[in-house]
């Protein structure tokens, strides 16, 4: 009986993880909707409803999936999309190649 139960988490798992992975990268991706709310042939109200509605899902949709994936590959992937840290990355890159 224990053993069923040890292959069921780790069938799960792998499963939950993926799906925290994809709830992360449809948050970034829901992250930049509100760039183009303001092209829409709509009211000033529904922009502004749309606008607040796709970042408090883009929050929502990352802290989901980074409870899904686990605390230290959620700080992982918020530090690799970070634009602040953009810049640093790209000089340490090239200080490691020689330029």
């Amino acid at each position: 009986m224990e053993e069923m139960m040890d292959t069921e988490s780790k069938a799960t798992k792998p499963l939950i993880y993926k799906i925290g992975m994809i709830l992360i990268i449809v948050s970034f991706v829901v992250w930049v909707t509100p760039l183009g709310i303001p092209f829409l042939p709509i009211s000033g109200k529904m922009k502004a409803i749309g606008i607040t509605s796709a970042l408090v899902l883009a929050e929502v949709l990352f802290w989901v999936g980074a409870l899904m994936v686990g605390k230290e590959a959620a700080k992982k992937i918020r530090r690799v999309m970070n634009p602040k840290n953009w810049k640093s990355r790209r000089n340490d890159d090239r200080q490691e190649g020689g330029e």
